[in-house]
């Protein structure tokens, strides 16, 4: 299960098709430029307006240690039906093996209904770098210096 390290090789994550994800196509690009995989719902659910949802996508998936899962909203529900994720990106650690399930939200103004097998979310494997933070009793400057939110704008 570890990564090839030639460039460009890809990245293998191990699937478990659950009983209830019988039939439904696993992850994949809908076009070779796409950047994320298309991820379906694998039962009938309604989300009502402002209302969330926990989504079952009948697959469990193993992550390669060093690379996480990131699960991000579809463009189309969002623009057209108020639909996204309220963690997004939401992480799939590289140690978990349950289910896969998508938060949903509502933001729209009417129920979403959402039958198996509709695309719900999209997925992408990101690497995940080792890091340690470092205790300074003072940070080096910056051009930005401790400036917040807006202040690069006018």
């Amino acid at each position: 299960m570890t990564p090839s390290s030639s460039p460009g090789a890809p990245i293998e994550l191990l699937v478990v098709r659950l009983p209830h994800g019988e039939g439904l196509p696993l992850p994949g690009r809908a076009t070779a430029g796409a950047a994320g995989m298309d991820i379906v719902s694998a039962v009938d659910v309604t989300i009502a307006p402002g209302a969330r949802g926990l989504v079952p996508t009948g697959l469990s998936v193993a992550v390669p240690e060093g690379y996480e899962l990131q699960l991000r909203p579809r463009s189309g529900l969002a623009l057209k039906h108020g639909i996204t994720l309220p963690n997004t990106p939401a992480t799939i650690d590289s140690d978990y093996r349950g289910e896969l399930q998508v938060i949903l939200i509502n933001l729209g103004d009417a129920p979403f209904v959402i039958a198996r097998g509709d695309r719900i979310a999209q997925a992408l494997v990101q690497r995940v770098e080792p890091v340690v933070f470092r205790e300074v009793a003072e940070l080096p400057p910056s051009g930005r210096g401790a400036g917040g939110f807006g202040s690069t704008g006018r």
